[in-house]
């Protein structure tokens, strides 16, 4: 596939956040175990089915219908079966808070997979902890954050948005730098840690052009062309894209309709995957990049098996995998094994269950679960093909340690989180030699 590696990346990584991640908020008291429909064990899915985010939200709640019922095949869990509880917050951010309610007191739900926008997740952290529920989030984020109740099986910025940085830096010899992304927390948060970065790397700021547009946003005329002049000075110029949900069409369609190519202005795009390359044509992107942890394009026996099987359970061969789907994969895969663990599905003993379990991913390695709620995940760029897929050029030689707390802002950088007893805290500021925040109970 013609990979190339940034060797010692992962190392770096690991040596510098062995248990990192924060929470923002209050943290839950320890309730009563959640009791169980007869002979079912309910699980929750929370994605949105339509709106804005419905073009890549969707295929979740696909795989995760996919992966309960090969659960029940093998016999359930438990000995009782599972029971799929599905919602949809339609794309509308205080409507995930009242679904996510519903699923933890009404439906009474052993575990939730779900979200995809961090205004969604933050929108439902605070039930999360009210409630001691538990929920599993499967897709990249800007970290700042570590709750006790959240287990965050997508990438922190340093397993996808500095790594992806760092190649077309020393790859690419990318010196102007354009941060365009969606109105929200994910892209602002990310941008202000990778604006952070480029300075410390000596990035001057008149090299640095910052955009946000809002979601579901289409006239990317104006934009487009002011990306293309501030790439004109004759520095190597790429651009960052944290642009969400379906306004990607557009804009990949208006970089094309302006002759921006991959040789000219590289885009490297951490929201965009299969699934949304499946509804635009792709001969123009040829070259362009994604940065993610996980491609169709893997070749492994585990993916190869999968991609049959989600093929088959969709019912349609032309379906495509990609990156967060896999985050569902490995995030049910762990709460299975946690539950067996701990022989029950009551939240406190699966949340003490979970730090340490190891599941296998689908490039043919191990993630584990880290005492912070993240994973350990390898790091992959991909370029765009002409049939919609990514010809793999850069991946780390092992899995990286999910570092949530940037230690390029000031606010964050004394910061690590360990859930495990005697720290269970996701706040701790090792300088003041405290936790900043409720601790566990």
């Amino acid at each position: 596939m013609g990979r190339r590696s940034l060797g010692g990346l992962g190392l770096a990584a690991a040596a510098a956040a062995t248990i990192g991640t924060a929470a923002v908020g209050t943290v839950a008291t320890t309730r009563p175990a959640r009791a169980q429909a007869a002979g079912t064990i309910k699980v929750g899915i929370m994605h949105s089915l339509s709106g804005t985010m419905a073009i890549s939200e969707t295929p979740l709640k696909e795989v995760m219908l996919m992966l309960i019922d090969q659960q029940n095949a093998n016999g359930g869990l438990l000995g009782q079966k599972l029971e799929a509880v599905v919602v949809d917050p339609a794309s509308n951010w205080p409507l995930f808070a009242e679904k996510a309610k519903q699923l933890l007191s009404v439906d009474k739900c052993a575990a939730v997979f779900g979200c995809w926008t961090s205004v969604s997740r933050k929108s439902v952290l605070p039930v999360f902890e009210q409630l001691n529920g538990i929920l599993f989030y499967p897709v990249q984020y800007e970290g700042q954050e570590c709750s006790r109740n959240i287990f965050y099986t997508g990438a922190a910025p340093n397993q996808q948005a500095i790594p992806a940085v760092d190649y077309l830096m020393d790859t690419m010899h990318v010196k102007r730098w354009v941060l365009a992304g969606t109105d929200y927390v994910y892209p602002r948060t990310t941008n202000k840690i990778l604006e952070a970065y480029l300075k410390s790397k000596g990035v001057a700021a008149s090299d640095i052009m910052i955009n946000y547009t809002p979601f579901g946003y289409s006239d990317w005329q104006g934009i487009v062309s002011q990306i293309k002049s501030f790439g004109s000075s004759g520095a190597k110029t790429a651009v960052v894209s944290t642009i969400n949900g379906d306004a990607n069409v557009p804009f990949y369609k208006e970089l094309g309709n302006q002759g921006i190519k991959a040789t000219d202005i590289p885009v490297v795009a951490f929201s965009v995957g299969e699934q949304e390359l499946a509804g635009i044509d792709t001969k123009p992107l040829v070259g362009h990049l994604a940065a993610w942890n996980y491609f169709e394009s893997v070749d492994s026996p585990a993916n190869t098996q999968f991609i049959a099987d989600f093929k088959k359970f969709a019912k349609n061969d032309k379906r495509v995998t990609n990156d967060p789907m896999e985050a569902a994969y490995i995030g049910f895969n762990m709460w299975v094994k946690a539950v067996e663990k701990a022989n029950t599905t009551d939240t406190d003993a699966v949340i003490a269950a979970l730090p340490g379990i190891t599941a296998g991913n689908l490039s043919g390695d191990y993630s584990a679960m880290m005492p912070n709620h993240h994973i350990t995940k390898p790091v992959l760029i991909g370029e765009i093909q002409g049939n919609g897929q990514f010809n793999i050029v850069y991946e780390t030689p092992g899995t990286v340690v999910a570092q949530p707390w940037s230690p390029y802002l000031p606010e964050s950088k004394d910061l690590i989180g360990d859930w495990l007893p005697p720290m269970s805290c996701g706040n701790y500021d090792v300088v003041k030699g405290k936790c900043l925040g409720s601790k566990a109970s």
